[in-house]
């Protein structure tokens, strides 16, 4: 229970990286801005170039634009308020909006996980079994797989924004963070947190140990069917179309289950946050960077938007 003399707080500062000089959140502002900017335009790039190439119209690129589009929005909802406390630090945010921001950070950020997740799955029945794929991932499927995604996306983060802002916050009201997080958040209030720490742990399980199995199991089969093809070219035409989901799963779900499925007793809240810049500056980065200089296709279709060659129709 809150002590009697406590005073509730209304908002919140963040500490973000006010332990560096000047000179040093300058440097960040300028890496961190133009990353950001970099994300941005690769996202809307590769958005726009599936829209328009007609060869693009796939399932394994509906699925790639969905998870641009989800990283764009999971980026604005982070990056903007952290190169502002970067140039003036202990920035204050009501809980309303730390309320807000934490939301739209969960619901994307889960959202990409099960985005990654429909991806293998797409990886999963191309390779596995082409011949019923344009059956089995028809333009329903592709749909009820990316709203599924948002779905679960919505329903987690109303659960743990529920379970963190119905706690009683009083006295402390520094971040020890560059945004509003769960375990940061946990930290600061004046009550007893340890149902809210189980239902924290039950929903990074949820929302990466599963998914994460899944991907796991599909890659199995995957690796496990490409081997029996007789051809070298073949297997290497097989593993080709897989190495890039499979090099973002394994930085998105490393960064995220490194942070979220860590003992309390190991979580060091300095190491928490280093994790976090890759895990929302840098990791959202990839998707655009790596689909573009690993595939093929989108090459070509950035190639002739360059060139101003008219597209398939």
């Amino acid at each position: 229970m809150p002590k009697k003399n406590s005073t509730f707080v209304t908002e919140f500062l963040f500490e973000g990286f006010s332990s560096f000089g000047w000179q040093h959140r300058l440097v960040f502002f300028i890496v961190f801005l133009t990353l950001y900017l970099l994300t941005l335009s690769g996202n809307m790039i590769i958005v726009t170039i599936i829209r328009l190439d007609r060869h693009l119209h796939t399932p394994m690129y509906f699925f790639l634009s969905m998870l641009s589009i989800s990283e764009t929005f999971y980026t604005v909802a982070i990056i903007p308020r952290m190169l502002s406390g970067l140039l003036s630090p202990y920035q204050a945010i009501d809980i309303q909006g730390c309320a807000a921001q934490l939301f739209f950070y969960l619901t994307f950020g889960i959202n990409n996980c099960f985005l990654l997740t429909a991806m293998g799955y797409d990886r999963y029945v191309a390779i596995c079994n082409p011949l019923r794929y344009s059956v089995i991932m028809g333009k329903k499927a592709c749909i009820h797989l990316a709203s599924g995604s948002l779905g679960i996306g919505l329903g987690m983060a109303i659960i743990q924004v529920t379970s963190v802002f119905g706690l009683p916050f009083c006295d402390d009201f520094v971040i020890a963070h560059f945004f509003c997080d769960v375990r940061p958040l946990l930290k600061l209030a004046c009550t007893d947190t340890t149902i809210n720490e189980i239902i924290n742990f039950v929903v990074s399980v949820c929302v990466l140990v599963l998914p994460m199995g899944l991907v796991f199991i599909s890659y199995v089969v995957i690796i496990s069917t490409i081997l029996k093809i007789a051809s070298a070219e073949g297997r290497k035409k097989a593993f080709a179309t897989c190495a890039s989901h499979l090099t973002v799963v394994v930085i998105h779900y490393g960064c995220a289950s490194i942070i979220y499925l860590k003992p309390k007793s190991q979580s060091s809240l300095g190491q928490d946050r280093l994790i976090s810049v890759t895990y929302t500056v840098i990791t959202p980065l990839l998707n655009p960077v790596v689909y573009s200089l690993r595939n093929k296709e989108v090459k070509e279709a950035l190639r002739k938007a360059i060139c101003l060659r008219p597209f398939s129709s």
